[in-house]
């Protein structure tokens, strides 16, 4: 049913549509225009008013003609010479019904193919005519041409209409898409209508839209990857430089046993830094290096999955010495997932915590359920020593990467001295 409208609005169909619609109003304008004619040759120009009116012109004029040259009534030819000079005129004579012995008046009365009598004086005497007027004709063939020439003209206009609306419409898809093409991306192309035309404009104004939306996905991955260069590169510069620093130091041979130690235990923690730096780099390039995470998403138990992860994240800082006060639990349903990826979020936490959380201070682990979604949030007071340093972002861009090729989202928020982040997972009962 959907595909029969949808070819009642194609432009084959609107063209057939047209083409019927112009042909019945030229059809209906034929009718009254000739309807019209015949009415008004019947009723008017063959009123009797009007044809007596005729009659005695045409009589008038061959009177005249027939004193201007001496005509008599027996002289055929120069009779018949005038009847060719006029036009739907005939003329007819015959002898005075009073001539004796000529009975052809009588004849011609008698078949009834003679009408009104004129009595006329030719050379040779008086004589009587008839005056057959045959303008009708005439004019009913003029009002037929001009029935016939008016539905041409009406069932032309109704195509030039159709056919111009249409002209103007792909006219104007063909400049939008020029103003597109020359650089005007924003400049949107209108998709009036359902048909071929109005799809072609749909489908224009989609790849315009996905244009612009690559080309901020472009701009935005760039302004990204040159943040990401410019941290990374003055994260590393830093320990690089004291490792380098202490590196020198341990070169002299003026240390003695304890400075040597301590200066190599210093060289070993700033060349863990760097180790954590080009892990952390190895594992955003991972994530956003593929336009899709290849992930094995399977159906869980919500209450099994976050309880063996959320556990091992609570052991975890609570051995590194942090106050976990941990509150909620899931209560049911399953979530789609992929547990590899899901600790990778866990240990991105977990590893921010470790290294910026406030040691005296709990860490707060909240989970909320509500009918569609399992919310995760980890909070903490920011320690006062790391306050003023600043975050590649890379583990919070690899969390939002991983979480919503999972369905769900992450989000962070830092505001007076405290930081929070939270994942959300859409929840199937």
């Amino acid at each position: 049913m959907i595909k029969k409208l949808r070819s009642l609005h194609s432009l084959n169909a609107r063209m057939l549509l047209s083409q019927l619609l112009a042909a019945v109003c030229a059809v209906l304008v034929f009718l009254l225009v000739n309807t019209a004619g015949v009415y008004a040759v019947e009723n008017i120009y063959m009123s009797r008013a009007n044809v007596g009116a005729r009659q005695a012109a045409i009589y008038a004029e061959f009177n005249r003609y027939v004193n201007q040259n001496n005509v008599k009534g027996s002289d055929t030819a120069a009779i018949a010479n005038w009847v060719r000079a006029q036009k739907n005129v005939n003329i007819q004579v015959f002898p005075d019904a009073s001539a004796p012995g000529d009975n052809s008046l009588a004849r011609a009365q008698s078949s009834a193919q003679i009408g009104r009598l004129y009595p006329m004086r030719f050379a040779d005497g008086r004589y009587s005519i008839t005056i057959e007027d045959s303008s009708e004709d005439r004019e009913l063939f003029l009002y037929s041409t001009l029935a016939i020439l008016l539905g041409a003209i009406t069932y032309i206009v109704i195509q030039i209409l159709y056919t111009g609306q249409l002209t103007r419409r792909i006219v104007s898809l063909s400049r939008e898409a020029a103003e597109v093409s020359a650089g005007d991306l924003e400049k949107p192309i209108t998709a009036a209508g359902s048909d071929e035309v109005a799809a072609l404009a749909q489908d224009m104004d989609t790849m315009r839209r996905s244009v612009i939306e690559r080309m901020g996905n472009e701009r935005r991955a760039w302004e990204a990857n040159s943040e990401l260069i410019t941290a990374i590169s003055h994260d590393i510069r830093t320990p690089m430089t004291s490792l380098i620093g202490y590196l020198g130091l341990l070169d002299s041979a003026a240390l003695s046993d304890a400075e040597r130690g301590q200066y190599t235990t210093s060289a070993y923690a700033k060349a863990m830094e760097l180790k954590d730096l080009t892990d952390e780099l190895f594992r955003y390039f991972l994530v956003f290096g593929r336009a899709e995470l290849e992930m094995d998403l399977q159906p869980y138990d919500a209450q099994l999955l976050l309880e063996q992860l959320l556990g091992e994240a609570q052991f975890d800082l609570q051995e590194a010495g942090f106050d976990v006060q941990r509150s909620g639990d899931a209560t049911g349903g399953s979530v789609t997932a992929d547990p590899m990826y899901l600790k990778r979020v866990l240990d991105n936490l977990i590893s921010n915590i470790k290294k910026y959380a406030e040691r005296g201070e709990p860490v707060l682990l909240l989970t909320e359920q509500s009918e569609d979604r399992i919310t995760v949030c980890f909070s903490n007071t920011v320690s006062r020593s790391m306050a003023r340093v600043e975050s590649t972002k890379i583990g919070v861009r690899t969390c939002e990467k991983i979480m919503e090729r999972m369905g769900g989202s992450f989000l962070t928020r830092s505001e007076n001295g405290h930081y929070s982040a939270e994942f959300t997972l859409p929840l199937q009962n």
